[in-house]
């Protein structure tokens, strides 16, 4: 690394710390307890004059809260819902009373004003949602799963190059964590020199009495890799910079809960891409005790350091989710990122309005679906005896 580009590294890690912390950027070793104070301003969203107006189709997965809320915050006016189910639609109006409730799919398809439809639907419907969407001449931003098989991808890649609508799945593991968000802006700037490996973890609580019964059949969420696994997808894309990978070998299996034959509670992935590798684990076993529905983390590996993320808890004694620990050839700290910005619901507002690819590119997008996929398929069955 030229002297030009450590001198830019060095003043980010300054800036970085002092954001974080409020304090003068200090080194300390991995045994010093030097944490973060906690930050009397709180996060404060920026109410903005409506930009887009956008629609709800589908809302049996919690995240269509979370979508809601990116695109309001960033411009976006909710105009109207449509769910088959009544006890989904009564929680949602009553969190969003001004949303109008619409008499059926088509209602909102054809409806000229509406720019962007967001869906969190039984999985399995979400990929053609989301074709008839963009033949309807409309964006689409829909929860993880986005598409559940490969002949669901093949149409969706035509389709979107045909209509040149947004496809855009959120992958809120990164999109929305804070934590997350920081360690892009570190990598970008080469805080830990070129970035060789990630490694992420997906832990998730099972929460058995409060599940469907569709949650329970990988025909409809498509295999625990396609499902909670393609969050990890898109990291290992996005922070090795890779614009291809393969599979280099991936199992899954039903370890625990053979009353749901269909349902798997276990995988791994290992990846290659031309920029980078990757491990994944995900799995169904978060015990009760964690007070969290999962302990996420997420490593990356570079040539002069790392990072890791813990997501959502940090077992170590720190409160909440959002922290980050930086490793470098000089230096050990903990950012609290818990104030930093989420630019994702703003970039795709503005993809909307320029029809630009800042929020996600599609290619990306359709690249961590078929990585997916493509490890679930040839996953290996794992038995433990």
């Amino acid at each position: 690394m030229d002297n030009s580009k450590k001198a830019k590294r060095r003043k980010f890690l300054k800036d970085t710390f002092a954001a974080a912390t409020g304090l003068p950027f200090l080194s300390f070793s991995p045994k010093s307890h030097l944490e973060a104070p906690e930050l009397k301003t709180p996060y404060i969203h920026r109410h903005l004059a409506p930009l887009i107006k956008f629609s709800v189709i589908g809302l049996n997965h919690g995240h269509i809260y979370g979508q809601t809320e990116a695109m309001l915050r960033s411009g976006g006016e909710l105009m109207g819902v449509y769910a088959k189910e009544n006890d989904l639609l009564e929680g949602f109006t009553k969190r969003y009373p001004n949303a109008k409730i619409a008499r059926s799919e088509a209602e909102v398809l054809e409806d000229p004003s509406i720019q962007l439809v967001l869906s969190a639907g039984i999985p399995i419907d979400r990929g053609p949602l989301g074709v008839r969407v963009m033949q309807h001449d409309k964006d689409y931003m829909v929860d993880k799963p986005g598409i559940v098989t490969l002949d669901q991808l093949a149409e969706a890649r035509k389709v979107q190059a045909e209509t040149k609508r947004i496809f855009s799945i959120m992958y809120s593991e990164r999109l929305e964590n804070r934590a997350t968000i920081k360690a892009s802006e570190l990598v970008k700037t080469g805080a830990i020199g070129q970035v060789i490996q990630t490694i992420g973890l997906g832990p998730h609580r099972i929460s058995l009495n409060s599940r469907p019964q569709w949650f329970f059949d990988k025909k409809y969420f498509g295999g625990i890799i396609c499902d909670i696994g393609s969050h990890q997808c898109d990291q290992f894309l996005h922070f090795t910079g890779s614009t291809s990978a393969e599979v280099v070998a991936s199992q899954t299996g039903n370890v625990h809960y053979p009353q749901y034959p269909q349902f798997e509670d276990f995988g791994d992935v290992v990846f290659k891409g031309n920029k980078g590798t990757g491990y994944v684990r995900v799995d169904w076993f978060t015990p009760d005790g964690l007070a969290s529905w999962g302990d996420g983390r997420l490593t990356i590996l570079g040539t002069e350091g790392y990072i890791e993320i813990r997501k959502n808890v940090d077992i170590g004694g720190r409160d909440g989710g959002n922290h980050l620990f930086l490793v470098t050839n000089k230096d050990t700290f903990h950012i609290d990122c818990k104030d930093v910005e989420l630019p994702y619901g703003g970039q795709l507002v503005n993809d909307i309005l320029n029809r630009t690819e800042t929020a996600m590119s599609q290619s990306h997008c359709f690249l961590a679906t078929e990585l997916a996929l493509r490890a679930q398929k040839e996953a290996k069955p794992l038995i433990i005896e």
